[in-house]
């Protein structure tokens, strides 16, 4: 069996009710159990810090109606980790989206440390009173720490878009990070950390894809660097730094300025899709994603049918990574309320 069609049945069986992973007796799951309790005593020690500044309020300058930007997840999108508004992945995005759009942006956070994909219902509850225009959303480590099976992890992203999209929200996802480079996470558990999250992330785009949202893979984006570079690191050596969440919010900005449609043609110029062909089934899409950087998906069509003879098509894409705005640029661009 090729590596590809392994890959294949390991998202599809993740995202409809399968995917668990083989222990090898009852002495390594209680050495698996003791090191998950010493990784999270470990990161629990280190972890002094509060939430962020949430950053809420207005980017940019001008009359026009602003594009209202909802940030969703949990501590990943909270940027739990650093002490400014502006070094957070949502300020981040909303400062650099301001400057596409050439007018505001509103930002608001509703992200919450330590929450499940269970967790989404209430979030998106209060998203769809704001009436956003796009919504970012954050989520899977912790279903994965948790051992949360992922058909169930899912089920809750898949109801959280699909009620996003159907409000009339454009909806990127970033999927789940490689926990495979956590430093208090020992061998051998590291090793299935990583098969987890990736497989989490595989399930993810399947399920986000056949709600209408798109996503991008964060695991390798956050995984090489965060492995050989500790300042990507915050000091509880789980969450990203301020330079860590410059890469993550470089990475997901195109994806989010491209689903409201002030991403430029011209910074995509001789970016193709990954290859000609990559509209592929979304489980083939999903499971390719999962291990390559900043790598897109979204729905696509196939001869004016977005469903083929083996689930819905989508579409595999790679973006150029921008620039993004150095934290005090983005202090530059909010309201002086907002950049604290």
């Amino acid at each position: 069996m090729t590596r590809t069609v392994t890959a294949r049945r390991l998202a599809a069986g993740a995202a409809y009710g399968g995917g668990s992973v083989a222990l090898g007796g009852a002495a390594l799951v209680a050495l698996l159990r003791e090191e998950a309790r010493a990784a999270r005593r470990n990161i629990e020690a280190r972890n002094t810090r509060v939430d962020p500044p949430s950053g809420d309020g207005l980017f940019g300058r001008g009359r026009a109606k602003p594009l209202v930007f909802t940030v969703l997840g949990d501590s990943s999108a909270v940027g739990l980790g650093v002490h400014r508004a502006s070094e957070t992945p949502g300020a981040l995005i909303a400062a650099a989206l301001t400057e596409l759009a050439e007018r505001p942006v509103r930002l608001v956070r509703l992200a919450v440390s330590g929450a499940k994909s269970v967790d989404l219902e209430a979030q998106v509850e209060k998203a769809l009173a704001e009436q956003p225009d796009v919504a970012l959303i954050m989520i899977g480590a912790n279903d994965v720490t948790s051992r949360i099976r992922p058909a169930v992890s899912v089920r809750h992203l898949a109801d959280a878009v699909r009620r996003l999209t159907e409000g009339g929200t454009e909806v990127v996802v970033g999927t789940c990070p490689d926990l495979g480079t956590i430093r208090p996470i020992a061998q051998p558990l590291r090793i299935l950390a990583r098969h987890w999250s990736r497989q989490m992330a595989a399930a993810q785009t399947i399920a986000v894809v056949e709600a209408g949202g798109r996503t991008v893979s964060l695991g390798s984006v956050l995984g090489p660097a965060f492995a050989s570079d500790r300042d990507m690191f915050s000091v509880d050596e789980f969450h990203p730094s301020a330079v860590g969440y410059a890469q993550a919010a470089a990475v997901l900005l195109p994806s989010v300025a491209d689903a409201v449609g002030v991403w430029p043609a011209s910074a995509d110029r001789g970016r193709r899709p990954i290859r000609r062909g990559t509209v592929k089934p979304v489980a083939q899409a999903a499971a390719r994603a999962a291990s390559r950087t900043g790598t897109e998906v979204q729905p696509a069509e196939v001869r004016g049918s977005d469903t083929g003879p083996r689930g819905p098509w989508a579409l595999l894409r790679r973006r150029p990574r921008p620039e993004i705005l150095s934290a005090e640029q983005a202090e530059e661009v909010a309201a002086p309320e907002v950049a604290g």
